[in-house]
């Protein structure tokens, strides 16, 4: 049963963490909130949640602080850096680190947290935007199995499954190799579906059979369509998804495997960030169809 007398910070409040942060809300936990642009968090502080100025603030008093950030060098700073959220934390509580993160940053700030007496957990998500705003998310979680147990109604409240994968640093891992297929097949098709536009194949017809036959995963059938519609509204932003390509390339590379599809891929997302950094990452397919020409 879900403890809403607990006080929830929610560290983040960008296309992820503002949907979480309102179905904390909605679910009637106490909820503070911070963002560095405070913009982002006004319409949370209108619904109910309290806004604070720092993550320190928004920490102090709370018995779960959530952190849903850019990257590695944005958890940092938040946690631990000036009036960063984990000084101010009472002892016993619980650091929950959702963030999509380094393996070895994760487990530094779980032994940053220890040293405090902090409980902690790094539960990386999938699912994008709808995902959050539905509360549907799944969450993957590393850590201390009474700790996950702990924060599993808080979890919970903001999606379906919490999937316990062993000690810190695993829900990290994972959501790594997770992100590395989900990538290397979003920039293949951006290649493909811009192969059938030049080649004159009919394009609705062709996506129909890729997208029912063997290469038709749930994440190529929802971009294909968004990509040939050239719908670009952010569920994900191509800069994250080179950041997430560019760690799963150096934890794959300490066992020995060298990840040279996801090197290609984060080219190409790179390429998407820098023409089009505010559109999703299925605008990828507009550095495809850019470059180059076809042959006379």
């Amino acid at each position: 049963m879900n403890d809403t007398r607990s006080k929830v910070a929610v560290l983040g409040l960008g296309i992820m963490g503002g949907g979480m942060a309102g179905q904390l809300l909605a679910k009637g936990f106490d909820v503070t909130v911070w963002n560095r642009d405070p913009a982002k968090a006004r319409p949370l502080g209108e619904a109910g949640a309290t806004v604070a100025a720092s993550p320190a603030e928004a920490a102090r008093g709370a018995a779960f602080v959530i952190a849903m950030l850019a990257h590695d060098d944005a958890s940092r700073a938040v946690w631990l850096g000036e009036d960063g959220a984990l000084a101010a934390m009472d002892a016993g509580a619980v650091a929950i680190e959702c963030s999509t993160l380094s393996v070895e940053w994760a487990k530094t700030l779980a032994s940053a947290a220890a040293d405090r007496a902090i409980g902690f957990i790094d539960a990386p998500v999938t699912g994008t935007k709808p995902q959050a705003a539905g509360g549907t998310l799944r969450f993957f979680a590393g850590g201390d199995a009474d700790t996950i147990a702990k924060a599993e109604p808080v979890l919970l409240a903001m999606g379906t499954e919490v999937i316990r994968l062993g000690p810190v640093g695993s829900g990290a891992l994972l959501k790594l190799i997770n992100n590395f297929l989900c990538g290397v097949q979003v920039a293949s098709l951006a290649e493909a579906i811009t192969m059938v536009e030049r080649s004159g194949l009919d394009v609705s017809q062709s996506m129909g059979v890729l997208t029912a036959g063997a290469p038709g995963s749930p994440l190529v059938k929802m971009l294909a369509a968004r990509m040939t519609e050239r719908d670009y509204a952010p569920n994900f932003l191509p800069a994250l998804m080179a950041k997430d390509l560019r760690y799963a390339a150096s934890t794959f590379a300490e066992q020995g495997i060298e990840l040279a599809s996801a090197d290609v891929a984060r080219a190409r997302f790179e390429a998407a960030a820098e023409q089009f950094g505010d559109k999703d990452m299925a605008v990828v397919a507009e550095v495809i169809r850019a470059a180059g020409k076809p042959r006379e």
